[in-house]
């Protein structure tokens, strides 16, 4: 399966030799030619790495990549600058980027840290793969069990699914097509309540002997595994 590569940046000549590069590289590639455009295809592109451009009319790339991280997007960030500035690569690791270059920058390098990004994910991932915890909430993929607090949770097979996809990703927004299309596949209606009544099962599970809530609605958005209130 094809990586997928979000650049957000409003120079066109750039964009147009990053589309090519990392096309011929193999990846599946998506544009947005500003900030807002931007962050609107990351709540329903899901890309694997995003190349974000920080000098960008209205919604800057470091207001981009704050509202990404607060938003709960773990998804890696290479900032692009023309600024060689100390203070501006602090300012955009600190807001949550991964990586970051500095402009005019051979094409070669922006591939080697794409490919670097993916690995590190890659990685996360597989470390984490069978055995998920988020706060005292444990689930252990091998033997289809999950624990909160210490006490065993009685899970429907499809509400571990569910369970599962959300800790394989927390603190990030959830699609609810994104969600359908994962644990359900095309089979249901967008009419359907399906996922609606899932997650009222779940998070009554989740919540029983006084349990704050963890599953929560992002209205218009979606739903995130999230702790704080």
């Amino acid at each position: 399966m094809r990586s997928t590569v979000l650049i957000i940046d409003d120079d066109e000549k750039i964009v147009s030799m990053l589309r090519r590069g990392l096309a011929f590289e193999g990846y599946e590639v998506l544009t947005a030619a500003n900030g807002a455009e931007g962050l609107n295809k990351m709540l329903t592109a899901e890309p694997d790495v995003v190349v974000l451009d920080v000098m960008m009319p209205q919604v800057d790339g470091f207001e981009v990549c704050r509202r990404m991280r607060e938003g709960g997007s773990t998804v890696p960030v290479l900032m692009l600058t023309a600024k060689d500035e100390v203070e501006n690569r602090v300012k955009g690791l600190d807001l949550g980027a991964d990586d970051y270059l500095v402009k005019p920058f051979a094409l070669e390098e922006l591939l080697a840290r794409v490919r670097a990004l993916l690995r590190r994910k890659t990685e996360q991932q597989d470390n984490n793969g069978n055995r998920l915890t988020f706060e005292d909430l444990q689930l252990d993929n091998e033997s289809r069990e999950v624990f909160r607090g210490g006490n065993r949770l009685e899970l429907t097979a499809k509400e571990f699914e569910l369970l599962h996809l959300f800790m394989q990703n927390p603190k990030r927004v959830l699609s609810r097509d994104l969600i359908m299309d994962k644990i359900w596949g095309y089979d249901y209606s967008g009419e359907s309540n399906v996922l609606e009544v899932y997650i009222a099962m779940l998070r009554q599970k989740t919540e029983q002997d006084g349990g704050k809530r963890l599953i929560r609605t992002i209205r218009g958005a979606g739903y995130i595994l999230r702790g704080d209130v």
